[in-house]
Formats: C-alpha cells, structure tokens, sequence
C-alpha cells in the first residue's frame, strides 16, 4: 500500500484516510502495521465494490446510522466497513481466506 504523508489529507483531527488504496497520512502522525492492515482490508473491500459503489455505500451507511444514533463517532463505529475491517485488523492472515462482501455478514 503507498503512504503519503502531508498536512492536507486528511482533515486536522484525523490521522489517515484510504483514498481508492493510496494511505493519506497527517504529517507527524504514527502509523502502525496494525493500521496498514486495516487500512488494506478497506482496499479489498473498495476492489470488489468498484470504488465507487464503496464510497456510496459508506456514506450511505454512515448516514443511515448517524440518524439512527445521533452521534458521528458512533454512526462511524457502525458502519459495517469499519466493523469488519476492526474485527480483523490484527490478524495478517485476514485477507488471504477473506469471503468476497465479508463486511455484511459483519452487520
């Protein structure tokens, strides 16, 4: 996975964003193996999703649970992109036995 390091992407208050498999990382922040690894896991799960029909359905979701839970870390932790990719983040071996769409036999 290719990291960039820079103080634009993401936004001040976020470490690291995956934009279609390229790691965007806050200048002067840490990144660890265990975030590579998550971070590979959204970019399997962007691959069989096209990309774009990934972000549509994160944004969908996110949306969905911030009305449901009034609360925008909360209606994060619920996205079932993130709930999948979570659960796994510490097993390296995670994406070698992965089942295509894992992430919504997460939910």
């Amino acid at each position: 996975m290719k990291v960039i390091y820079n103080t634009l992407i993401p936004f001040k208050g976020f470490r690291a964003i995956n934009l279609f498999g390229v790691l965007f990382v806050r200048t002067g922040c840490e990144i660890n193996s265990i975030t590579i690894n998550h971070e590979t896991i959204h970019t399997a799960q962007m691959k069989e999703m096209l990309y774009v029909f990934f972000y549509l359905a994160y944004l969908g979701e996110w949306l969905y649970h911030l009305c449901r839970l009034k609360d925008r870390m909360k209606a994060y932790r619920a996205i079932s992109f993130e709930r999948e990719a979570r659960k796994y983040q510490y097993d390296a071996e995670y994406l070698k036995t992965r089942p295509m769409y894992n992430q919504y036999k997460e939910i």
